[in-house]
């Protein structure tokens, strides 16, 4: 490029030439070195990107000509005329036509056939890189199961491979390890964080004859439980699975240039043999008219699609990078502006994935003495709200209660005396048992729930003396996310595994207009599956590892950048921020970039027209 432009840069920018340049590529007296320089050097390019114009002839013979038939031929025609240049200069200067030499050193394409080629592998290349992660995010998958399992065989504990448990074996697990495959409560009492598998953030409290799921874990109790699913038939063997075949089963989407191009090239081989032939009839020379074809094939053709398709894909991943939107390939970025379908994951996605207090209730006595009594009562307790009362109460500064003859119900409430006075957190269930009337507190109990908060009572000795409310809150944005997806005529479909009652409060808090409730973990790929049979183009966007075989599934995966890897890995782009609006501008984006693309098309057929005149 420098060799053939250099004269260029120093007209219209001043750059210096050095004078061993000038000497020896510059004037018609050099125009022979000046032109067979630059064949010598686009040589080694065209080696290295052969399978160009391996693919691309092939294609173009068996009549399905694509976007490497158009570089093929628009760096074919480039070399092919540069060497007839070459030939025709140095005719020139043996005859001393200085006028052939001078018209021909400056019409010379070798440094166009290069530059097409190397911008074009640079492009495909930069969008390689962020492909090929199915395999990464099974490997993780694959690497949350435990390796080892502990069983009770004839009364001994014994280690064995996770490989040899059988159906009925008896494993035991102890607090802080995950659960190695699926089974039955047999022995204990405990809180589960699921979160791994249903990207629910609260723990799941479990008794005997409650079922357990591989890859979670264990928070704080000792449990035995006799093994019901293993080696492939477990909840995390069949997720990894889903993953492998939704990845493999998406169909490769269609570049927009290979579209167009099965027209495009035959169009553009067409106009440059019927300008050429019109020139000849005009009475033109053989030469000025192959020269008219030639320029057409080299004009239109790299420049059309060559460049301007993968250049605008390049620019828009860099745009959506500006802005925190990770966009892993091309595709993704022409997939997501024909999206008509987005379906949303709850937990984490739409909400902060963790739960906060909402509502302080206090009755016949201030917020801060209750937020005291609740923090030293919780403070002791293994209840999966504890934590959010906990740091609830640090936030406001309170100081907690000290309580003596501390006591825990399992699944159902504490209690601790303090100043002689017995006092009691819980649900309803177990103020009933200790004979404490919280019928007067019902419907706002109620109205709670009907809100997607769960509800803690608080009482001392036998009167209530105020209620929390806890609850996963919706993002800041989440509601303006969906409002805007809906003002582009975009149906918005909630997913979770949630309860039906906290999906629905949630979906019309935010005027969701579909939500799918209380969908296992392994079902939610099949929801995305269900859409694209009905003829939707799908994006799904989620955070958990149950999420990862719907955002493969998915015709446009999309993943929170909090989530997990195994998401991330899973998804086409991912959203840094967290932030619900950002794949809202990942859809304009895209619809930006594909109308540059359509725009750049127009004024290649315009440059085609113009150089055919």
């Amino acid at each position: 490029m420098y060799i053939a432009m250099h004269h260029m840069f120093f007209e219209w920018f001043g750059l210096p030439v050095p004078t061993w340049i000038a000497g020896i590529f510059h004037g018609p007296e050099n125009a022979l070195t000046f032109s067979f320089a630059q064949f010598l050097l686009v040589l080694p390019i065209l080696y290295l990107n052969r399978k160009y114009f391996q693919n691309g002839f092939r294609n173009l013979f068996q009549g399905f000509p694509n976007m490497d038939s158009l570089v093929a031929i628009g760096a074919g025609a480039s070399v092919v005329f540069g060497i007839f240049s070459i030939f025709r200069i140095g005719w020139g200067l043996g005859h001393e036509n200085w006028n052939l030499v001078i018209n021909y050193s400056s019409n010379l394409y070798f440094e166009s056939a290069g530059m097409i080629i190397t911008l074009i592998t640079l492009g495909k290349f930069l969008e390689s890189k962020s492909k090929g992660k199915t395999s990464e995010a099974i490997e993780k998958l694959i690497n949350i199961v435990p390796k080892q399992a502990t069983i009770l065989k004839n009364n001994q504990e014994i280690i064995i491979p996770i490989d040899s448990l059988k159906v009925g074996d008896e494993v035991i697990v102890r607090p802080g390890e995950s659960i190695p495959v699926d089974g039955i409560i047999s022995t204990g009492n405990t809180s589960i964080d699921e979160s791994a598998i249903t990207g629910e953030s609260i723990p799941v409290e479990k008794q005997i004859g409650d079922t357990v799921i591989s890859a979670t874990l264990n928070k704080n109790g000792s449990i035995h439980f006799i093994a019901q699913k293993v080696g492939a038939d477990t909840t995390i063997n069949q997720i990894i699975q889903l993953v492998d075949e939704a990845s493999s089963s998406k169909a490769p989407i269609a570049k927009l240039a290979d579209k167009i191009s099965g027209i495009f090239v035959p169009v553009v081989i067409t106009i440059a043999i019927i300008v050429t032939c019109i020139w000849l009839f005009m009475g033109s020379s053989i030469e000025f008219a192959f020269s008219i074809g030639i320029a057409i094939l080299v004009i239109s053709c790299p420049c059309a699609l060559g460049l301007a398709t993968p250049v605008a894909i390049m620019v828009g991943t860099g745009k959506g990078a500006e802005n925190g939107i990770l966009i892993k390939s091309g595709e993704a970025l022409e997939t997501a502006h024909t999206i008509d379908t987005v379906v949303i994951d709850k937990t984490g996605t739409i909400t902060e994935g963790h739960p906060v207090v909402t509502n302080c209730l206090p009755i016949n006595m201030d917020s801060k003495t209750l937020l005291a009594i609740a923090a030293g009562l919780e403070k002791n307790s293994e209840h999966p709200l504890a934590e959010a009362i906990i740091k609830y109460t640090d936030s406001q500064n309170i100081i907690p209660y000290i309580f003596d003859n501390f006591k825990a119900s399992f699944g159902q409430g504490v209690q601790g005396i303090y100043n002689n006075n017995i006092y009691y957190a819980g649900n309803t269930s177990f103020m009933e048992k200790q004979g404490i009337n919280s019928s007067f507190v019902s419907s706002k109990l109620n109205q709670l729930a009907d809100e997607g908060k769960t509800p803690l009572l608080f009482a001392c000795e036998k009167n209530i003396i105020g209620i929390l409310a806890v609850a996963d809150i919706e993002k800041p944005t989440s509601a303006r996310a969906i409002s805007l997806f809906k003002k582009m005529n975009i149906s918005v479909v909630m997913l979770t595994g949630d309860n039906k009652r906290t999906a629905e409060a949630l979906r019309k808090r935010l005027q969701i207009p579909q939500v799918i409730a209380e969908v296992l973990p392994q079902d939610k790929e099949k929801q995305i599956a269900i859409l694209q049979s009905q003829g939707h183009k799908v994006a799904m966007i989620g955070d958990g590892i149950n999420d990862a075989p719907a955002l493969a599934r998915a015709n446009l995966g999309i993943a929170i950048g909090a989530g997990t890897d195994i998401a991330i890995d899973s998804a086409d782009a991912v959203l840094m921020r967290n932030d619900l609006l950002d794949a809202v501008t990942t859809v304009r984006l895209s619809k930006a970039v594909i109308k540059n693309i359509k725009e750049n098309l127009f004024w290649a057929f315009f440059i085609i027209l113009s150089v055919s005149l």
